[in-house]
Formats: structure tokens, sequence, C-alpha cells
């Protein structure tokens, strides 16, 4: 934050500037984008007359868990539920399912849009409802999420999704503060539009209607002639936007779910939405341009900014080797010892703590102690997040399955030209960053 008020400072005086102050301007943009229309959300309230079906796919879940799991969503009384067993036969939770009075189907062919499509085969309710096999639901759960199909032009809802435990470890807290942040953000900003990108699986509710009209296409995916099964529920959203409905976000609708405990699950995990994410920007990015602008802006820049973020740092590195008397931010050096050091040192990272908790004012109010936190967050948004999702960009047209489960995955591993086309945009995309960083005498024109 210091660097970018000196940065200011040099635009106001002479005109130049450094890429680091561009990609501040582009964050604070789309913060401010975000908390100006969300600002104005509101949760749905009329309720919805109509039937539903509850569809749980699972491949192997704790059997404690699961009964937790199903025991809940029993108790909130929909039409039916049925449980998509996919994979190897699993005598354990069959024997929770009837043990519960709960219908439960078993296909062998492995992956989760199989275990979808079985499920959405022989329900029967208006409404199919979409539950990861480890999510929590709360009290009012089913009755919050489907209230916004009271509205005819609604085709997608999604939950209020909270980390079970947050507090176990710094991970577990980090997930949380995600989380929160897309949940009092980007999910009302978007919903508020009629246009949530992306309705995130762990419990999700689509008019099966939908479902059905788009089934063939879900089941078989290709992306740059490659068959894909990552981001089922990216994949579904699409189709509900480009069919012409809406897609909401109900927060009163809330349920839990578990977050990584351990680094390589939790980067394993990132890598995977990253993934899921950024190709499904690629695919949709013409239709977004065209019918929501808005839309377009938010998933264009949660991809482009990333690779700005690499490409500054990534100059820092280089330039002293390729220009030794360069100085990237030319007269704003630090003093190179004493408390003038140590002072400007604590200003930068007192500004920076600052303009996280302006930003971020929404979940600090609610959890102030996570704010002694953010240099942790701060590291694992800078060197975990963003090096992951430059990553994924490049690897997005990669064939994969489900998650990290065994067993969840139908296709074959694929490798065709269309694998290095987004290595070609990414590389172009990093390289130029590098280049706006390097390039001396930039001007605002």
């Amino acid at each position: 934050m210091l660097t970018f008020l000196l940065e200011l400072k040099r635009l106001l005086s002479d005109g130049s500037f450094a890429l680091y102050f561009y990609i501040v301007v582009v964050i604070w943009m789309v913060w401010g984008t975000k908390a100006v229309i969300s600002a104005k959300y509101r949760p749905y309230s009329t309720p919805f007359e109509g039937t539903v079906s509850v569809i749980i796919p699972v491949v192997d879940e704790p059997v404690d868990l699961f009964r937790e799991v199903l025991d809940r969503i029993r108790k909130q009384q929909p039409d039916e539920i049925i449980v998509v067993i996919n994979g190897a036969k699993n005598p354990a939770l069959e024997a929770v399912c009837d043990e519960l009075g709960i219908e439960h189907v078993h296909t062998s062919t492995p992956g989760k849009r199989n275990a979808l499509r079985e499920g959405v085969a022989v329900s029967s309710g208006e409404i199919a409802v979409l539950v990861d096999s480890d999510t929590v639901w709360t009290a009012n759960t089913l009755d919050e999420l489907l209230k916004p199909f009271a509205d005819a032009t609604i085709g997608g809802v999604t939950t209020n999704q909270r980390v079970l435990d947050p507090a176990r470890n710094v991970l577990t807290r980090w997930a949380n503060w995600m989380e929160s942040v897309r949940s009092e953000y980007s999910m009302p900003a978007m919903s508020r539009l009629g246009t949530v990108g992306c309705l995130p699986g762990r419990t999700i509710a689509f008019r099966r209607s939908i479902l059905v009209r788009n089934m063939d296409r879900f089941m078989n995916e290709t992306f740059l002639g490659v068959f894909l099964e990552v981001s089922d529920d990216r994949t579904l959203t699409n189709y509900t936007l480009k069919d012409g409905y809406k897609t909401v976000y109900q927060s009163t609708s809330v349920v839990y779910t578990d977050a990584p405990t351990e680094f390589r699950v939790l980067a394993k995990q990132q890598f995977r939405w990253a993934r899921g994410s950024q190709y499904n920007t690629l695919r949709m990015s013409w239709w977004m341009l065209r019918n929501a602008p808005m839309l377009a802006f938010f998933y264009l820049t949660d991809i482009i900014v990333p690779f700005l973020i690499l490409g500054c740092v990534t100059s820092w590195l280089i330039v002293p080797f390729i220009a030794k008397d360069t100085n990237l931010y030319e007269e704003f050096l630090l003093p190179a010892h004493g408390a003038g050091l140590v002072f400007l040192l604590g200003l930068a990272i007192l500004m920076t703590v600052l303009s996280l908790v302006l930003r971020y004012s929404r979940h600090f109010g609610r959890q102030p102690a996570d704010i002694s936190l953010i240099p942790l967050f701060l590291l694992l948004n800078t060197f975990v997040l963003i090096p992951i999702r430059v990553w994924g960009f490049f690897q997005c047209a990669r064939n994969a399955g489900w998650g990290t489960r065994n067993g969840g995955f139908r296709g074959e591993q694929q490798r065709g030209l269309g694998l290095y086309v987004p290595m070609v945009l990414g590389g172009l995309l990093l390289l130029a960053s590098i280049a706006l960083a390097v390039l001396p005498d930039r001007t605002l024109i």
C-alpha cells in the first residue's frame, strides 16, 4: 500500500507509473465494484411450492459423517433422497442408507458426472438439489435454498458455505476467510445481477428440466478437444445461464463443509479449482462479454491479476541483473539503514494491514481475531495461491477426474495439441507482465 501511494505521487507529478500501481488499481476496482453491488443484496423470502429431489453422489466417506449428513437431510423432509454410490460396491454406506430408510442406487461406472446422471434419471422432483457427501446442513438449509425458485426466471441457487471448525489450524482459518470473503462480497454482487458465475457444488439446486435438457452435453464435456471431468458445478451453472435463467445466491441457506488441514491436500484442492475455474472462464468468455459484461470483468481479472503479480515479483528479481543501476521505483528508494528504514518498513506493513482490514471489513467485523493472521494470509495468497492459479491456467486443458478420490474418473488420459493452447496463452501473459514491469519510462497516455 505504501508503494502504491508513492507511485500515485509519481503519477501525479510526471505521469509515469510502475506495473504494481496498475495492479493495485485493478484490485481495488474489482473490490469496489463488488462492495457497492453487494450492499444492495437481499436474500429471497417467498416460500417455494413444488417438489424437490435431493441427490447425493458418493464414493467413499467415513460412516459416521455420512450418517450425520443423511440424517440432517432426512429431517428436512424433501420429497425424495437418492444416494448414488459410484464405483466399487460399498456395503457400509448401503447399510447406512437402509438404516435411515433412504433410497440408494449403485453404478459401477466411475466419475461424478455419471453419478449425477444416474441420480437425475431416477429422480422426479421439480427441483434437483445436488449435495456433496461430506456437506453438513443446518436447520433450515432446504427451505431457504428453495425460496428463490418461487421466481420462475431463476434456474439455479447456491448456499452460504462455511468451514466446519475453522479454528483447527492456520490453513482452516485461511480457508474460512476465503469462503467468508466470497460469501460477503463476490456471491452477493453476482447474485444481485442474477449471474452467479459458479454455483459452488457443496449444495446447489437446479430446475431439474435444465439438467435433463443438458445431460448429454454434460456427459461429453470437451475443451480444446479433450474430455474434462472437473468443475461440474461451474459447468452446470454455464448451462443454466445459457438457457436464459438467472443464477443466484441464498445467504440464509447455510451449510458446513470440511477444509484441508494439511498443506499438500490444500494445494491439490486449490489446483483442481484453479484448473476448473479458468477453463470454464475461457469457454464462457464470449458469452459473458455479450450477455453479462460485469461477470466477464470479474472472471477475466481473476485470471489476469495473478499473472500481473507474478510478473511484477519476477521483475524485482531479474532487474538487478539486467540493469544494475535501474530502480523500479526511482526516487522512492528506502533508506539503507537506521531508523528511517525501520519506520518505512513498519509503515508499509501497517498500511497493507489497514488496506486489507478495510477491504474485508465484513469478515473481520465478525471474526476480529483473524486480523492477527493477516501476515500469514498474505503469505499464503502471494506464495501459494497465486502460483497455483497461474500453473492451473497452464494446465487447464489436461483431463482429470473427481478430485483426489480413487475410482472417481471415467475418462482416459488424453493429450492433444489443445493441451498447449493455454500454455502458449499463459506464457504470453507472463512474458507481457514481466515486460510491463521492467520497461522504463512508462507513462499514462
